[in-house]
Formats: C-alpha cells, structure tokens, sequence
C-alpha cells in the first residue's frame, strides 16, 4: 500500500501524474486528506476527494509514502502530526520516501535527506539539509525520490514505479504515455 497524502494546496500535478502511473502499474495507491474533510483543494483550486482520513491509516502493509509539493501545501503537510509519524516510519523501516517541489524540504528538515543525493525546487535548496543537491529533475539515491517540480511530475511517477514495481514496468508505462 502507498499513501499519497493531499494537504489544503498540494500541487495537482504532482499528486495526480504519479497516483495514475503507480495505479497504471498495479500498485495499491490511497490518497489521504490532511485535515477534516476528504475534499482537498489544490493550490489552483481543483478538489480532490481522497480515499481515506489521516485517522484511518495503518502502517501494516505500507511500502511509501508520497509527499506532493505545493504551497501552502508543503506547509500543511508538513504541520500534520500524522504526517511526521508516518514518514518517520518510512524512513525507520526503509520503505520508500517520495518528495516533489518544495516537500523535499520536510524531508530535509527531518534528517531523512542527510549524506544523500536529492533535489527540489529552486528555492529550497537550504532546506534539504545534509544533502547533495543535484542538478537533475529527479533523483533517486536508495528508497528516497526527490524531483523538481510539477514539470517533471511524469518523471517523478515513473520513479516511483521503478522503485515500486521495475524497470521494465517503468519503461512500458512511459512508452504507453508517450513520455520521452
């Protein structure tokens, strides 16, 4: 199971690309809500309603955690006490940790990004702290996949399903989309 979790003003694209190609792929993608309502809002005011509340997650059978960017959606997720516990979780058991735009910079301020390759958008470079920023769209350096932005939002996807699933899954989904 992978928690993709949607705070008031998460980035759209950076949600919705990698929970179709995952979900393309086979894996079991649950979107949560941070906060009271399962409509989330996006930051260009698209609603979402996700699949579960942050109350009803468990970490039985967790293999990610998915964190789009945004503002002030980074900022919401990164103020959700459910949030915190479930990617500190992630890092502990070496589940895969995913980060787009500006949600690289929870991870950073965590230490989960220490002595790793990672990247963000620009901007937010200082806050991957202990990191190696790359110049690169998206990086992968163990179970940890940071990217860019909403640009590379079909890169970041086809990460994860290499991560997740295969290469070879991978390159099948990015052949059947299109994407170069």
């Amino acid at each position: 199971m992978i928690y993709v979790f949607l705070a008031e003003g998460f980035e759209e694209m950076e949600a919705i690309a990698p929970i179709d190609l995952l979900r393309r792929a086979g894996c079991d993608v649950r979107t949560v809500a941070v906060g009271d309502s399962l409509v989330v809002k996006g930051a260009h005011g698209i609603p979402v309603t996700a699949d579960l509340s942050e109350s009803e997650t468990v970490t039985d059978g967790l293999q990610a955690v998915i964190l789009p960017g945004g503002m002030p959606g980074t900022l919401n997720l990164e103020a959700s006490e459910k949030v915190q516990e479930l990617i500190g979780y992630a890092f502990e058991n070496g589940l895969v940790l995913g980060a787009i735009c500006a949600a690289p910079s929870i991870l950073g301020h965590r230490g989960f990004l220490q002595g790793k390759r990672a990247v963000c958008y620009p901007g937010f470079e200082k806050e991957l702290l202990g990191a190696t920023v790359e110049n690169a769209s998206v990086v992968t350096d163990g179970k940890t996949i940071t990217a860019k932005g909403a640009g590379v939002a079909d890169r970041f996807g086809l990460a994860l399903v290499a991560a997740l699933v295969d290469e070879q899954t991978a390159n099948s989904l990015r052949e059947g989309i299109q994407c170069r």
